[in-house]
């Protein structure tokens, strides 16, 4: 099978995995390791740059700086550091520790945005699929 054949069905798999996941604890885990599998792929990055015109159009960079903070959340989760990570990481932990203790409610930002979390997944994976056709 060729490289570029398995990184699509890879990601195909990482992203099918957040679309079927019911929203818990579980469906952010889901978006963690889409965006693991991205942050390891060279190519699946330069797909997403800001250089790119369309990217910038569709607003894509943000998005996935969006994305990026459930990654890093849950990253920090789980080196449990007492080094000064900043305010947004620091409440990005405090959120998704809360779903991980299924204290879900709307006043929880994370969990209020999880459809739009869906929604910005999806358009990522477009956007690198169209790029890696």
């Amino acid at each position: 099978m060729k490289i570029l054949e398995k990184t699509k069905l890879d990601l195909d798999k990482k992203f099918q995995k957040i679309m079927e996941t019911p929203p818990s604890f579980d469906f952010f885990v889901a978006i963690h390791d889409f965006i693991k599998y991205i942050e390891l792929n060279p190519s699946l990055l330069d797909g997403l740059s800001q250089r790119i015109k369309v990217n910038r159009e569709l607003n894509i960079p943000s998005k996935y700086a969006l994305l990026k903070q459930i990654y890093q959340g849950l990253e920090d989760i789980n080196i449990g550091s007492d080094a000064d990570l900043g305010h947004v990481r620091y409440m990005t932990i405090k959120d998704l520790s809360k779903i991980q203790n299924k204290d879900v409610s709307d006043s929880n930002s994370f969990w209020k945005k999880r459809e739009l979390f869906r929604k910005s997944t999806n358009e990522i994976y477009k956007r690198l699929n169209t790029y890696l056709s």
